[in-house]
């Protein structure tokens, strides 16, 4: 069987040469985000992992995914004057540090300064010696800073961002300080995989880097479009260059409070797996969408908010953006195995594993948008997991 690792390294010749296969590194006040939201307004936008009985078939890798990280105003209020920033993960931590390593979109920047940008309806920074702290403590392999936050306290914040994260290790892209830097993809280490993983947007093209402008890795995100294929081969021709065992593309991707993805994404999210991408992970809408199994790798179409302060919106039908997942991707001798979903609310700005009564309406609304996509799922008492096998 042929590995990510020969598959990549034998040489790109064209899109078609890089075929998937096996794995490899507002509250409610005045800001509150409201039904248009700033990202409408721009047109952005308890499930175990299986018993130690699981691991008999070979040695596991276990990477998170989850989604928004907005670790700024009221949570940043709520947690940078406690003695522990890692509080900010709630009843999660244990479960997050289980893991080896775990992966999300970081929906703020990370500065004490910075100009706001202009005619912006909502801003999130966060301390650096509260965000950077509760990131380490949760184990952050790589967040993606491709997004419509990033900038918003303009270069000098975005700058800073990019240092406190480089100075934590923490493996991060999807925004620089041109459009080359911005594109160039990280890799990181998790368990006996090393994991290469890019991050693309098409919030905010006013956010899109320039050739000598920073900003976000902008782009349409539409596998017909030239110019996004162009970008992508370019993109995973940098990505092999870090000889990965996985490759993860992080997109941030369509409006808020949509359950169900754009057909334009479902099919970019197909063709990147065509592409030799083997995660997709994507968020945006502040809700859960469906996951795909396509050719044995999973599209995660939106992971949700997995901290935030924003309201609930439970009177929108069947969007509840509080309740979310941290979705644990399984690698087992090498080859993807399941992706594990574990249900999770957000309460008093943290991040909590979700009541009963919670954890099964995530379950079930996980399973139903799953459903139109012929996607398999195993559920076994308060298990939920997706199996992942090539065709």
């Amino acid at each position: 069987m042929r590995t990510r690792r020969t598959l990549l390294t034998s040489g790109v010749a064209g899109l078609a040469g890089i075929a998937g296969c096996t794995a490899m590194p507002p509250t409610a006040n005045d800001e509150s985000l409201g039904a248009t939201g700033d990202d409408a307004e721009t047109g952005d936008n308890d499930a175990d992992a299986g018993d130690e009985d699981d691991s008999t078939e070979g040695d596991a890798t276990r990477i998170g995914f989850v989604g928004d990280l907005m670790l700024g105003r009221s949570v940043n209020e709520r947690w940078a004057d406690d003695d522990t920033p890692e509080n900010v993960w709630g009843s999660t931590l244990s479960r997050l540090q289980e893991l080896d390593g775990l992966v999300g979109n970081l929906e703020c920047c990370v500065s004490n300064r910075g100009t706001r940008w202009p005619d912006k309806g909502y801003y999130f920074r966060s301390d650096p010696d509260f965000a950077v702290p509760a990131l380490e403590a949760a184990g952050a392999a790589f967040v993606s800073l491709a997004n419509n936050h990033v900038l918003d306290y303009s270069e000098p914040a975005l700058r800073d961002t990019d240092s406190h994260l480089t100075d934590a290790g923490i493996a991060h892209a999807g925004a620089g300080t041109d459009s080359d830097s911005a594109l160039e993809p990280a890799a990181f280490e998790a368990g006996d995989l090393t994991v290469a993983a890019f991050g693309l947007t098409d919030q905010s093209e006013e956010f899109a880097a320039g050739a000598s402008e920073p900003g976000t890795a902008f782009a349409t995100l539409d596998p017909s479009v030239p110019a996004t294929r162009s970008l992508v081969e370019t993109v995973l021709e940098r990505a092999a260059e870090h000889d990965p065992d996985l490759v993860v593309a992080s997109l941030h991707w369509g409006p808020n409070w949509e359950t169900e993805p754009r057909a334009v994404h479902e099919r970019f999210g197909r063709w990147l797996i065509d592409q030799g991408v083997d995660v997709v992970h994507g968020h945006s809408a502040h809700v859960l969408q469906g996951v795909e199994v396509y050719h044995g790798r999973p599209i995660i179409y939106d992971a949700g908010d997995f901290v935030d302060d924003y309201v609930d919106y439970i009177d929108r039908e069947g969007v509840h953006n509080k309740r979310s997942a941290l979705f644990e991707l399984v690698v087992r001798d090498g080859n993807l195995d399941e992706l594990v979903v574990e249900p999770i609310e957000i309460v008093d700005e943290a991040a909590t594993l979700a009541d009963d009564d919670i954890a099964e309406w995530v379950r079930d609304t996980l399973t139903a948008r799953s459903a139109a996509f012929d996607t398999e799922v195993e559920r076994s008492g308060d298990r939920l997991a997706f199996p992942l096998s090539e065709e």
